[in-house]
């Protein structure tokens, strides 16, 4: 059993309703080894530092042991998964000077943004797996695994959110691009 670390963010059903009251019912349906933060009306998070084999299994036991508690509470964000260039240095060690300058002096290979701007964002799993491969910078497998599963998250649940006929028109679009790999 290994120890992942990560954040779930939800909505609560009610937003008028005193997140508060949910505390109780989420430590009895298994969330006893998260810290709740009730901060924001209408929303719930929970820093999870949760043990199980896989981070895949400690992430969907924890959205499910939420869902047991709040059951029409709708996940908004597993964490960490979208970073800028300081939340990468932070991880990393470096500052974000140097890291903004790797970043530069490998334009071609780093990988693209998510949103480019003046805060650019990216995906945390494709990061780290650029510096493994491309700089040969060890991340404890803990954080790379937590980092890939949460965007497996986030992208399952932005999916989810699509019109029937769009993924269908979607899938066609990305059969057609693959026939020119």
């Amino acid at each position: 059993m290994k120890l992942y670390e990560f954040i779930l963010k939800f909505t609560l059903p009610d937003a008028n309703q005193d997140a508060a009251n949910y505390i109780e019912d989420l430590a009895l349906a298994g969330c006893d080894d998260a810290l709740i933060g009730i901060g924001q009306p209408g929303r719930i998070a929970l820093q999870f530092n949760r043990e199980a084999t896989s981070a895949f299994a400690a992430i969907t036991s924890a959205i499910k042991d939420v869902k047991t508690a709040i059951p029409a509470a709708e996940l908004i964000e597993a964490t960490p998964d979208l970073v800028g260039l300081s939340d990468i240095a932070d991880l990393l060690g470096f500052s974000r000077q140097n890291m903004r300058k790797i970043m530069l002096n490998h334009n071609q290979s780093f990988p693209a943004p998510l949103h480019s701007g003046s805060s650019s964002i990216w995906h945390l799993a494709k990061v780290l797996n650029w510096f493994s491969q491309q700089q040969n910078k060890a991340v404890a497998p803990e954080i790379t695994e937590v980092a890939q599963v949460t965007m497996q998250v986030n992208i399952a649940r932005a999916l989810s959110e699509l019109q029937p006929n769009t993924r269908q028109e979607f899938m066609k679009i990305q059969e057609e691009l693959a026939q020119y790999r």
